[in-house]
């Protein structure tokens, strides 16, 4: 396998196939290679081997995928598509840990290509989107009806010395807070302004309550797509208040743009600046306290009477520090990673195609995380 991106979410989800023994060889790749080096000096495995690649030349990408049985991509969204292509192209099989709307937009012909190609490609199974969908279906799946689902993503997270972080990819969590967020209601497609309804959601102990902001997320799309019966879904993360601001900032000073403005006779994008005066994650490896939950509540009729499916995933950041020198964010993303990595590896999953994770065995991937140290939590409410 090739786990392209090194970031602070492939990292774990490589380390962990690394354990696998029906993988015989890990490829880490990236333009940067010092956190790669840093994991294969700490866990050892002489099935680790290091490249250096650029992601956005094509050529290089094929030469890197020669030969190769799966490819996991923990590249920013924007690159996915190119790297699917060119699994596509080589015959690799194919993981990635989001699914973008662009992508989502031209959902019926990536299907084509990926069937086209005669492999299986699976989308969006990191943390959330990934194991919340599948805890989304299983929740579901315990109802006679199921008409809704709401995904809540929380971070108590604090890193000393630093104000202004993320946890995971800073151009994700930008585009994220400064775009207008997918909302379904009553059977539709609708979106508000950007970080736009604040709530207060209390999360299980220790993360406790926190305010959080409907945003542009995977999950509000997939779920009324593949999830019978539902009417209502949303996706919220928690926002504290210095990041909301900061975000509102960047939007009204055109910061968040993807395209290249000039500056001085360079071309930049503006969202490039901005990542670029923030930490990586990796640079922040070891110095996160607190914890990061991705809850799911499920809501519709059971034996006639309103019923409420609640699930929950937790993890401190100095456990994600202890287990694989990641944070809570990373562990969780690449967990989910390398779950529906090792269906697929496995053999549970035998079909060809471009999968969701609503088209996943759903418990299956989620009876997985506890041998990787993440509990499921589950309770069922009469309401």
């Amino acid at each position: 396998m090739v786990q392209l991106g090194c970031g602070i979410t492939g990292l774990v989800c490589a380390e962990q196939l690394t354990k696998n023994p029906r993988v015989d060889e890990v490829v880490l790749a990236d333009a940067r290679t010092d956190a790669a080096e840093a994991m294969a000096a700490r866990v050892k495995s002489e099935k680790i081997s290091l490249r250096k690649v650029e992601a956005t030349r094509t050529p290089d990408l094929r030469k890197l995928l020669k030969g190769c049985d799966l490819v996991v991509s923990s590249l920013p969204w924007q690159l996915n598509m190119k790297v699917l292509e060119a699994a596509a192209s080589s015959g690799a099989n194919y993981v990635d840990f989001c699914l973008t709307i662009d992508r989502m937009e031209q959902y019926a012909p990536t299907v084509k290509m990926v069937s086209d190609a005669g492999i299986t490609a699976l989308t969006a199974t990191g943390e959330d989107p990934g194991i919340s969908d599948c805890m989304a279906k299983a929740g579901a799946a315990l109802l006679d009806e199921a008409t809704e689902a709401r995904v809540m993503d929380g971070d108590s997270g604090s890193a000393e010395g630093y104000e202004f972080f993320s946890l995971w990819s800073p151009i994700d969590l930008l585009e994220e807070t400064t775009v207008p967020a997918a909302v379904f209601r009553d059977g539709k497609l609708e979106f508000v302004p950007p970080l736009h309804e604040k709530e207060f959601y209390d999360f299980p102990a220790p993360v406790g309550r926190l305010p959080v902001y409907k945003t542009n997320h995977e999950e509000t799309y997939l779920m009324p797509r593949f999830i019978k019966g539902l009417r209502n879904a949303d996706f919220r993360i928690a926002i504290d208040d210095s990041w909301a601001a900061a975000a509102r900032m960047i939007r009204k000073l055109g910061m968040h743009g993807l395209e290249p403005i000039d500056v001085k006779g360079v071309k930049v994008r503006p969202i490039d600046v901005v990542v670029a005066t923030m930490p990586r994650p990796v640079d922040l490896i070891g110095k996160v306290k607190g914890w990061a939950a991705i809850v799911v509540e499920v809501y519709g009729l059971k034996g006639g009477k309103r019923t409420m499916v609640k699930q929950c995933v937790m993890m401190s950041h100095e456990k994600a520090h202890e287990l694989c020198r990641s944070n809570a964010t990373g562990y969780l993303v690449g967990s989910g990673g390398s779950a529906a990595a090792e269906l697929l590896i496995e053999g549970e999953v035998k079909e060809k195609g471009f999968l969701v994770p609503e088209q996943l065995p759903a418990e299956k991937l989620l009876a997985r995380l506890p041998k990787k140290g993440l509990e499921v939590r589950r309770e069922i409410v009469a309401l």
